[in-house]
């Protein structure tokens, strides 16, 4: 059974050589992908006006061994983040959004918050390292740390190799990996390289696969009801870290955000 590829690019494939019946199932799900997950054997027939067993026969020829195996490839695409339709167009964006954020901060443990929030504020440096969607997420994330602590630096920087600051690695550092679905190759490499570090890990469920390899994992839930992840728990994440390590370095950040501040007046780089 294939499960590289969605039911959609399979059909689009395999069109030319379907039967006329196995088209008109072929043209039905093209128009209602969501019937793919949603719908029966028996409803997708109905309402291609074919039966069972052509149902059965469509889903054979693109490479399942049934419709429910399809069905479960391409949840599981969806799960790996590949952006297709699980749900209804009514899906309420805000509901969802509340679920993940509620089951993003119901996982978190004070304890460890505190740890590292500890870690971030009193190292000798910090370095945020992300990828792809994890990129700009890296990138507010020093941009917040900058506000409070100095020696925050970002990876990859654009157009440069990592070996350089890879080896760079103080013995008192924190290197914040920040990973969702769909990580580069690169990642493990980058997992395996730093172990033994002081490393945290932000990531989705599917990140727990390197959980033995850093110093604390943080995970962040992303929804899988709409055909693109949300990152509003991982921004949110961000802002409580930052908003925690204020916390701990008290008058220093104080200090540091009146400095940084007087240089936006000084540049004239904020509207008034």
């Amino acid at each position: 059974m294939t499960t590289k590829q969605d039911v959609l690019s399979l059909i689009e494939k395999n069109y030319p050589s379907l039967s006329s019946s196995a088209r008109a199932i072929a043209n039905y799900l093209q128009q209602h992908p969501l019937a793919i997950v949603s719908q029966t054997s028996a409803e997708i027939a109905d309402n291609t006006n074919t039966s069972k067993a052509t149902v059965s026969r469509f889903f054979r020829q693109l490479g399942y061994d049934s419709h429910q195996s399809a069905k479960q490839a391409q949840l599981a695409l969806r799960e790996s983040g590949v952006p297709i339709f699980t749900q209804g167009s009514s899906l309420d964006q805000t509901e969802q959004e509340l679920k993940n954020l509620s089951l993003t901060f119901d996982g978190l443990r004070p304890e460890i918050l505190n740890d590292i929030s500890a870690s971030l504020a009193n190292a000798s440096r910090v370095t945020l390292i992300g990828f792809r969607n994890a990129y700009p997420l890296a990138l507010h994330f020093r941009q917040q740390l900058q506000q409070v602590r100095h020696s925050v630096r970002l990876l990859p920087q654009p157009g440069q190799t990592l070996g350089e600051d890879l080896q760079d690695i103080l013995e008192d550092e924190v290197i914040v990996l920040l990973g969702f679905r769909r990580r580069t190759r690169q990642f493990k490499q980058i997992v395996d390289l730093l172990e033994g570090r002081s490393t945290v890990l932000i990531t989705d469920p599917t990140g727990q696969i390197y959980n033995q390899q850093v110093s604390h994992v943080l995970l962040c839930h992303l929804g899988n009801e709409n055909p693109f992840d949300s990152y509003a728990a991982p921004m949110s994440l961000i802002s409580m870290l930052c908003n925690r390590v204020y916390a701990c370095l008290g008058d220093e950040a104080r200090k540091q955000t009146k400095e940084i501040a007087s240089l936006y007046e000084t540049l004239n780089e904020l509207e008034p």
